[in-house]
């Protein structure tokens, strides 16, 4: 049985270079199997998905003895081919037996297409806008979608359904772009270089994920004019927006659809000579037709009709395009494996046009570079599709950690991600730790789980207890503390600063409650956010594994300015750890000399090389 030193694809003794590699690469292999076992020769195996299914044998040279192993040499030639290579490796011994070692994954990339580097590097703040601020309570008088408005701005989100059954989501709390206007000194003091805006056009659901017109701001947010004036008052303060493009399906209140009648222009339901008709897929007009996941007020759209594409990205004046040049800087993809390989990159294409600096964010859950969707390996992060993908792995490997899992299977997923993923990718990556999809870290966290164990009504109503709530305020930290330190941009869900409770949608959408804010939280999130946008190792800077095993979870930062190490213990009893130099804690202050010291349960540390009389 052939034993771990034969081959590992993430050692440079045996791989090289790391991880994938843009189109064109003459990759080096290694194999170092024990003399003793008695290999004769060994062959490569290697299979170009998507390409005509080429398959290519070679054999290995013999190049040498190693100590206690031979060593045999390949390289393989990934030639004009952008996609995945599956590599493997058999073995043949003196006596005939024959052993495989694989098969291995070889992403391969377009490396032309020149991403922009800046949204890795600053901290992106995500914001659910009926929910952040307003500065006004509205009236929602003539607005699409028979809204209703909670006049108090503590009062809590329907969440049961209607008398028809249903859950409709018109209960809208009134929050605007003048309100964020108001906050964006807030966010700047946070560290904020991003704004992520959840969906900000005119749509009958308070989520605004059904969009009724692109070429509108949701009145109920303000106008275009609101928008441009943001998007000024950002860019001053160093700040970007990015805008999320709802493209695989719409609302069922729309003026593409217009499933109610509501808008005065044919939609799609009132005739088939409407415009749109071509955009929806009906299998018995007008009454039944394709749908976002069977949902029927969210109807799906035929992104190869060209009228449709030519609307959101192919015209001059195309969607896409109009946004960003007024004002936006970015957009990210809802759904994006659900939108064709194509759509995506004449999404990108257009952005790009418009300003080189723009950048293409994409909604994936699993690894990007493996996704499989409607049965076709998509080219998310191969080069001119996406730029970078929402990292549902860091989210879900971390949480497993801060939860009490090893830390080993922290670093184990992100080493995949990191292996697989274009460096482009990986470190444009959106990192987080809670979305407008997912329950409220906190309570996850304090809790211990997601309410699921209990009835609707009970997670509704449920708040944490001051033990749980101190209890998933450290872990939050910790993770925080993790979140701020790895490669990407780190993320945050609007209020996770603040101490926003709240179990699944609609509870985790609450109203930022600004007076209730957790100070405590939100200075530590500042302290990080300033670390930030001030340590270029933390912007730019490679990442090496220090210690993960167990509680203790600690890698480097380095290669940019001075490198930065960053250590967590979540258990509950101290974790030895060595310090390569005498240190600074950046959170704290605390000063800390070279080599063996003992981390404190529940603590987390961001040290910096630290000269004793250098302050």
């Amino acid at each position: 049985m052939l034993d771990a030193m034969t081959f590992d694809s993430r050692d440079s003794r045996y791989k090289q270079p790391y991880g994938a590699v843009p189109s064109g690469t003459q990759v080096s292999l290694t194999l170092r199997p024990l003399r003793t076992e008695g290999f004769s020769q060994a062959v490569l195996i290697a299979y170009f998905e998507s390409s005509q299914e080429r398959r290519l044998e070679l054999p290995m040279a013999w190049d040498g003895i190693d100590g206690d192993r031979d060593v045999l040499k390949v390289i393989l030639d990934t030639g004009d081919h952008v996609g995945l290579i599956w590599y493997s490796f058999r073995l043949e011994g003196l006596d005939g037996r024959q052993e495989e070692l694989g098969p291995y994954q070889l992403t391969v990339y377009d490396g032309t297409d020149q991403v922009p580097g800046w949204f890795g590097e600053g901290v992106t703040y995500q914001i659910f806008p009926d929910r952040f601020r307003r500065t006004r309570v509205p009236d929602p008088t003539g607005m699409p979608g028979g809204r209703t408005v909670h006049t108090s701005w503590r009062e809590e989100p329907e969440y049961r359904p209607d008398q028809n059954g249903e859950v409709r989501n018109r209960d809208f709390f009134g929050g605007d772009l003048k309100g964020v206007m108001e906050k964006l000194p807030y966010l700047h003091d946070l560290g904020v270089e991003t704004i992520y805006f959840c969906p900000i056009f005119e749509a009958p659901e308070n989520h605004r994920y059904g969009t009724g017109d692109y070429e509108k701001i949701d009145p109920m947010l303000g106008t275009e004019e609101d928008f441009k004036a943001l998007c000024d008052a950002a860019h001053k303060l160093g700040m970007k927006i990015m805008l999320d493009g709802v493209f695989n399906h719409q609302g069922y209140v729309s003026r593409y659809f217009n499933g109610d009648g509501s808008y005065p222009e044919n939609g799609a339901c009132q005739s088939q000579d409407s415009p749109y008709y071509k955009w929806y897929n009906f299998s018995h007009w007008p009454d039944k037709y394709d749908s976002w996941w069977g949902i029927y007020s969210l109807p799906a759209v035929n992104e190869g009709e060209p009228s449709y594409r030519d609307y959101i990205f192919g015209d001059e004046n195309s969607i896409v395009r109009r946004w960003l040049r007024a004002g936006a800087d970015a957009w990210r993809l809802d759904v994006a494996d659900e939108l064709p390989d194509d759509f995506v990159h004449g999404i990108h294409q257009a952005v790009r046009e418009t300003n080189p600096e723009a950048v293409v964010i994409g909604e994936v859950w699993e690894d990007g570079s493996t996704k499989i969707a409607y049965g076709v390996r998509r080219k998310h992060i191969l080069g001119g599709h996406c730029d970078g993908l929402m990292n549902y792995p860091f989210r879900n490997s971390l949480l497993g950690y801060l939860m009490g899992g090893d830390a080993v299977h922290f670093k184990n997923t992100m080493e995949t991600i990191r292996e697989n993923y274009p460096p482009f990718a990986f470190h444009s990556a959106m990192n987080f730790l809670g979305t407008h999809d997912t329950p409220r870290i906190l309570t996850l966290l304090g809790y211990g789980g997601d309410g699921q164990d209990h009835d609707k009504d009970w997670r509704a109503s449920y708040f944490l207890t001051p033990e749980q709530y101190l209890l998933g305020r450290s872990k939050l930290m910790l993770g925080a503390l993790v979140l701020f330190a790895f490669p990407g941009s780190p993320m945050i869900y609007y209020g996770d600063e603040a101490g926003i409770e709240g179990f699944e949608d609609p509870f985790n959408r609450r109203t930022y409650r600004w007076e209730m804010a957790d100070d405590v939280l939100r200075r530590w999130y500042a302290s990080l956010g300033k670390a930030r946008r001030e340590l270029p190792a933390l912007r730019r800077g490679s990442i090496r594994w220090w210690k993960a095993e167990g509680k203790l979870l600690s890698f480097l930062r380095e290669g940019e300015g001075q490198p930065v190490l960053t250590a967590v213990n979540i258990g509950k009893a101290p974790e030895l750890i060595t310090l390569p130099w005498a240190a600074k804690d950046w959170m704290t202050g605390m000063e800390l000399p070279a080599g063996q010291v003992a981390l404190p349960p529940m603590t987390g540390w961001l040290l910096t090389p630290y000269r004793p009389g250098n302050r």
